[in-house]
């Protein structure tokens, strides 16, 4: 049983709803995936690289391998004779014992008896030295940051085949399917999966609350999203399904959009009902979803961008606001607050949140805004 009281009545700061989700949650125990799958997940600790990037210098460009000190002097006025052909080298290749430096083919004349080089070169001309790209004891991975295309690249590089990460497992419970085909709830699942989480599937269950009471269990997870049913509706029964399992924490949150969301504790493990409407439960996976993954995941604290506001943004007080930006040149362009189309979902780089106490902010504020897309 949690220990937090479920609010009765009154709104429950968007803050207080937070604090009760993420009191006590700990980064899940990490797991080892196939590099091809790992694209987007949350790095976990990893044994340091045992040999160095690359173990042997390498040709970066097709052409002759030499030992600089064999070309001094060599020009097309007055090439050096070569005593023993070249060896030629293809990108990529590993360097010929004792030659530090690369020709290009026009710099190189093999067709007559004797070669000759028609110019010199310093060392490390045209080749990746042994360790260039990487010393040896350095991280295979970077804890808490997104993998990225480059990471993977690494490992691979070091001829690693899985890669540790921390995915929570987590489940998504459709309330809403009959009504909406379940449009909601695959935007979420798609939201939670590019968060860093594992989601197997969606189980759809029943409007009615003691559908919605059984689906609370299933499979061992560490998050569990109901989506839809928390309304003021003849038919939403999420909210009075968690209070009849003891899970309610907070019902009806000072978050616009997002006001009619639910959070809980089934003991330890926390739940948040998502409204069903796609403005509703986008706002509420960001405020109060995505903090949730990002502590399960271990994943390093979210950067924002600090740009000043290009207008105006005004805020009721007592209810925290959800703002989507857009990046123009040097300043960030309110889309949205409170009340967002989808149009703007989808153009929007960037969100933040006005606190409850605040009435807004003026034009030319600077405003921390976490990214939704690319910043480009």
């Amino acid at each position: 049983m949690n220990s937090f009281e479920p609010s009765q009545g009154a709104l429950t700061s968007f803050e207080s709803a937070l604090a009760a989700l993420l009191d006590g949650l700990a980064p899940v125990p990490p797991t080892c995936l196939p590099l091809s799958e790992g694209l987007g997940r949350i790095a976990a600790e990893m044994r340091p690289l045992r040999d160095a990037l690359p173990p042997r210098s390498i040709a970066v460009i097709d052409g002759w391998a030499f030992r600089a000190l064999d070309l001094a002097g060599a020009s097309a006025y007055a090439p050096v004779p070569l005593g023993s052909p070249p060896v030629w080298v293809e990108a990529g290749e590993a360097m010929p014992e004792g030659c530090d430096c690369v020709l290009e083919a026009d710099l190189v004349d093999c067709s007559g008896p004797m070669a000759q080089v028609f110019a010199e070169a310093i060392p490390g001309r045209g080749i990746r030295r042994a360790g260039e790209d990487m010393a040896a004891e350095r991280p295979a991975s970077l804890p808490g940051r997104r993998l990225s295309a480059v990471d993977l690249l690494a490992l691979r590089s070091a001829g690693l085949k899985e890669v540790a990460v921390r995915a929570p497992p987590l489940r998504v419970i459709d309330v809403t399917a009959a009504s909406s085909a379940g449009l909601t709830a695959r935007f979420v699942l798609e939201s939670a999966v590019a968060a860093g989480a594992a989601v197997a599937c969606i189980e759809t269950v029943g409007r009615d609350a003691k559908s919605i009471a059984g689906a609370l269990d299933g499979s061992p997870c560490d998050l569990i999203l109901l989506i839809g049913g928390t309304g003021a509706g003849r038919t939403d029964a999420t909210a009075d399904a968690l209070a009849a399992r003891g899970a309610l924490v907070a019902h009806e949150i000072a978050l616009q959009p997002g006001q009619t969301a639910a959070v809980g504790r089934l003991g330890d493990l926390p739940v948040v009902a998502l409204p069903g409407a796609p403005d509703q439960a986008f706002a509420a996976f960001l405020a109060l979803v995505q903090p949730i993954i990002d502590r399960l995941a271990g994943r390093s604290a979210s950067r924002g961008m600090v740009l000043p506001l290009a207008r105006k943004v005004s805020s009721a007080v007592g209810m925290a606001e959800l703002v989507v930006v857009k990046r123009e040149e040097a300043a960030w362009m309110p889309l949205a607050a409170g009340d967002l189309s989808l149009d703007q979902m989808r153009m929007a780089d960037a969100w933040f949140i006005v606190p409850g106490e605040s009435e807004g902010h003026a034009a030319g504020t600077p405003v921390e805004a976490l990214p939704h897309r690319d910043f480009t």
